[in-house]
């Protein structure tokens, strides 16, 4: 695995080889990119961008952000290994400052963001995890959003994830096996 593109391309990302996470293909992530910065469908200046990226691994695609200018990345981790591959990620990139890194459960992280809005949220949580529909719930309540925002969701292709009354999306892409969502709260 390894970062595609900003100052850090080609940088090697150190990953987990293990059933609970999965790394997030480069195929998908630099498609996602692509999309993120050319679609007329999202208005985001990149430079000055919130990120929240949730279920974060070892850090792949707040990492990428990073790479490409970000201001500001928040990764929240729950597994123990996953969470030290990214500080190992960041301390190996030099990456301290403008980050935070939240090793918790989704659903005990509200009151360490209360305050945040965000312009992106990654969700890339387990496939066969339903949980992450609470947490958009949640965000879109406590209004952690800005005006300008995108929700990125990884999903297995297969999933039938009911976003009715939370979401309204926009972009759907299939790569492989996973599909990959991108939407605003309505």
């Amino acid at each position: 695995m390894r970062i595609i593109s900003g100052k850090f391309k080609g940088k090697k990302i150190n990953f987990l080889k293990s059933s609970i996470t999965r790394p997030l293909k480069d195929i998908v992530k630099e498609n996602i990119f692509n999309i993120l910065i050319h679609s007329s469908s999202i208005n985001i200046n990149f430079n000055q961008t919130n990120i929240l990226d949730l279920y974060s691994g070892v850090g792949s695609f707040g990492l990428e952000c990073i790479s490409r200018g970000a201001k500001k990345v928040t990764f929240v981790e729950e597994d123990y290994e996953a969470n030290k591959k990214l500080i190992q990620n960041l301390e190996n990139l030099h990456v301290l400052i403008n980050v935070k890194v939240i090793h918790n459960k989704i659903e005990n992280i509200y009151s360490q963001i209360k305050d945040e809005r965000y312009d992106i949220f990654f969700f890339d949580p387990p496939f066969k995890n339903c949980d992450f529909i609470n947490s958009l719930k949640i965000l879109k309540k406590n209004k952690n959003y800005k005006k300008n925002h995108v929700i990125i969701i990884h999903r297995e292709k297969k999933t039938k994830d009911n976003f009715e009354n939370i979401l309204e999306t926009f972009i759907q892409r299939d790569y492989g096996r996973s599909k990959v969502i991108f939407g605003k709260f309505s």
